[in-house]
């Protein structure tokens, strides 16, 4: 196996570049320390990374999938007091330039016609090494690292913030700009131009005119045209962390089965929302929405769609599920997107230790004023345009 160099003339650990954001730096200095721990309390030597959502997470957000893709090109391997990645000579300028600058991390390369696997069996030849993957028999520990992923540390919680803020813009821009005839998949043309020009990457696109939800509540978007309504919802990715928001938009006032059908959505997002509390486990959280299905006659709807999930490094980290004991924990966040009928609302919330903040927040959009719990909260109605 043939080790190739970044460059010659680079410094071969990218903590020898200034990295421009030092609370990046701040933030992987943390992760590694509780990766260590987590070494340290399983008596091993190394982790393995190369699920691109744990990588994200350790490195403050970087991103090495090619564009198009969803595998990594890289894989990060951590001990207890380095950190390196490892990839193939075509990609390693760009990612020891561009996505770990300044973070610490040494680059190891192969020619890219050698497979990066045999990088990957070198670094752990010898050592006993945890993954999130279990490749070539290491220690599969993918679900002690998705419990590190929460809560979110301070920078992560700006950045979900910021995510949050921009994928909400760019549906509502979206929405605000319709026209009749105008088909499903223009729309979310649209829509992924608005989330790529401000670097939001997105994830999930949904685009459904006049009532394509009551039958397909995962519509993605097609080639059928808008006439009276449409709800267009986004996931969208930055720095890792993702955001989801849904809004509603109709031409002249949609008909009063669908405002009553929104409505309803509302006040199971609404309470959804007011019981999304820390330390709460989601299956308490849930028996609170469940009862408001019953109690305003429509009780099987939640069977036709999932409700909720916790979302971060992944669109969906868990769903809300009837008999879900994880807890929520302050710093978590989480998309909570009912339907009813031909209805879908949704909305990213982060919890915090008093209550829960609206990070896909409204800028020129009707709201709805709902009551939980003598708790009023604010959340998007449907946009009328003129006819």
């Amino acid at each position: 196996m043939t080790i190739v160099a970044v460059n010659a003339h680079a410094p071969i650990s990218s903590g020898e570049i200034p990295t421009t954001d030092p609370r990046r730096a701040l933030d992987v200095d943390q992760k590694q320390q509780q990766v260590v721990e987590l070494l340290e309390k399983n008596q091993l030597d190394a982790l393995l990374l190369q699920a691109p959502d744990n990588i994200a997470w350790f490195t403050g957000g970087a991103d090495l999938t090619r564009p198009g893709s969803v595998e990594s090109i890289a894989a990060v391997f951590v001990t207890t007091d380095a950190r390196l990645v490892a990839c193939n000579n075509v990609d390693a300028d760009q990612i020891f330039d561009r996505a770990i600058p300044g973070l610490g991390f040494q680059v190891k390369s192969r020619p890219w016609y050698e497979p990066l696997s045999k990088l990957i069996n070198d670094l752990c030849k010898g050592r006993k090494v945890a993954s999130d993957t279990g490749v070539d028999q290491t220690l599969n520990i993918s679900e002690q690292l998705k419990s590190l992923r929460f809560p979110f540390t301070e920078l992560e919680g700006e950045h979900i913030r910021e995510v949050g803020k921009l994928v909400a813009h760019a549906v509502e821009a979206t929405a605000r700009s319709v026209e009749r005839g105008a088909t499903e998949q223009e729309i979310a043309g649209s829509l992924s131009h608005r989330l790529l020009k401000r670097g939001v990457t997105p994830k999930r696109l949904q685009v459904m005119a006049d009532g394509q939800c009551i039958r397909y509540r995962h519509w993605g978007f097609g080639e059928d045209r808008l006439e009276r309504y449409c709800i267009i919802s986004a996931v969208g990715s930055l720095n890792g962390l993702h955001a989801a928001a849904t809004r509603t938009v109709a031409l002249g006032k949609p008909p009063s089965s669908f405002i009553k059908s929104h409505h309803l959505a509302l006040l199971m997002q609404a309470t959804g929302m007011y019981f999304s509390k820390p330390d709460w486990a989601l299956f308490d959280t849930w028996k609170r929405v469940k009862r408001i299905y019953e109690k305003y006659d429509c009780p099987d709807e939640w069977q036709h769609a999932d409700q909720a999930d916790i979302i971060g490094y992944l669109p969906a980290e868990t769903s809300i599920l009837l008999n879900s004991e994880f807890k929520l924990k302050t710093g978590t966040a989480a998309f909570w997107h009912p339907s009813v009928g031909p209805a879908m609302t949704g909305d990213t919330i982060l919890v915090e230790e008093d209550n829960t903040i609206l990070i896909t927040p409204m800028e020129q959009w009707p709201t709805a004023k709902i009551m939980v719990k003598e708790h009023q909260i604010a959340l998007p109605d449907i946009l009328i345009l003129p006819d």
